[in-house]
């Protein structure tokens, strides 16, 4: 079993042309790709530097734009933040074996003086009541 070997044939570039192009288009006025001037990395690298040196007015006019949605959420997560750092200093005190019964003896105390302070009489009560409309028009400014 001898496998015979034909000669190859020439292809005419011009007749392949003739044979790739759509039926009623003329090769010779497709257009065509202008040659490469520059390498990639070249065009990469200059496309890199002119959006860094956009980048400073991009993030302004971003800023300006979003101001309000971004001050808001800058506020959530400082409160989500301030929670959770307030939430591990108080375990860290209570892991501490002799603070937390100090610390309620203290708010008991404290709690008992405010009571018999502004509670019991009505004076007091009345004297509370002024003290926080003053707080409210310092705070609110009525």
């Amino acid at each position: 079993m001898q496998t015979q070997q034909q000669p190859l044939e020439s292809v005419n570039p011009s007749s392949l042309q003739a044979n790739l192009a759509l039926e009623g288009t003329n090769p010779t006025n497709l257009p065509k790709l202008p040659p490469a001037s520059e390498p990639e990395w070249q065009r990469i690298s200059r496309q890199i530097l002119a959006f860094f040196g956009q980048l400073p007015e991009y993030l302004s006019s971003f800023f300006k734009d979003y101001s309000q949605a971004l001050i808001t959420l800058s506020l959530i997560f400082a409160a989500i933040v301030t929670v959770k750092v307030t939430l591990a200093v108080l375990n860290a005190i209570n892991d501490l074996p002799l603070l937390p019964p100090i610390f309620e003896l203290i708010g008991i105390a404290y709690t008992t003086w405010f009571t018999f302070r502004y509670l019991i009489k009505a004076a007091n009560r009345q004297e509370l009541a002024q003290q926080f409309q003053f707080f409210k028009k310092e705070i609110v400014g009525e």
